[in-house]
């Protein structure tokens, strides 16, 4: 009976052992991604996110800001963000200690900042554009007109393309607002 009784307390034991270890483990994992979530708030990439204008408007060549604000960050150029203009790109070459340079000659800079209007009268309701707005500045139900949040839109041009019946206009924002 002592065998059993000597062979049950090394196996406890061990047991303890090794969830003290799985324990400390832990910890120390936490520990680094606690550190790696702090560091990470400063990174480049993040400092160039926070410049970018939050349009997600893709005029970039990119899905959104992020990933461009991550290409930048591997030395991508950092001049294909029409919304941001001139100073953007300024701001960002004294950031990245890279030359200044002009907007991408592909790309053109709008002058006015532009918004996107629905024609309401001629909405069909079909819904396709509101999906596709990255700040969710059009609101409206399936067949049932739609219209857009003046503040929220960005200008994008996101919204044209699915529009069956061409009812949106890009119009000046001043116009509106």
């Amino acid at each position: 009976m002592s065998f059993i009784v000597e062979a049950s307390l090394q196996l406890l034991g061990l047991l303890i052992v090794f969830i003290g270890a799985a324990a400390i483990a832990k910890l120390i994992l936490g520990y680094k991604t606690w550190l790696d979530s702090k560091s990470d708030s400063h990174s480049l990439e993040n400092q160039i996110l926070d410049l970018l204008p939050q349009t997600q408007c893709a005029q970039c060549g990119h899905p959104g800001c992020a990933p461009y604000a991550d290409s930048i960050a591997k030395g991508e150029a950092h001049n294909k963000c029409p919304p941001g203009g001139q100073a953007l790109i300024d701001t960002l070459s004294q950031l990245l200690n890279r030359e200044s340079m002009t907007l991408d000659e592909t790309l053109e800079e709008d002058e006015e900042e532009l918004i996107a209007v629905i024609r309401e009268e001629e909405c069909i309701g079909c819904a396709k554009c509101g999906p596709v707005c990255p700040t969710d500045a059009i609101v409206g139900a399936n067949n049932m007109m739609h219209t857009v949040i003046l503040q929220d839109c960005t200008g994008c041009e996101l919204c044209l393309p699915p529009c069956p019946v061409d009812c949106i206009d890009l119009v000046p924002r001043s116009q509106y607002l």
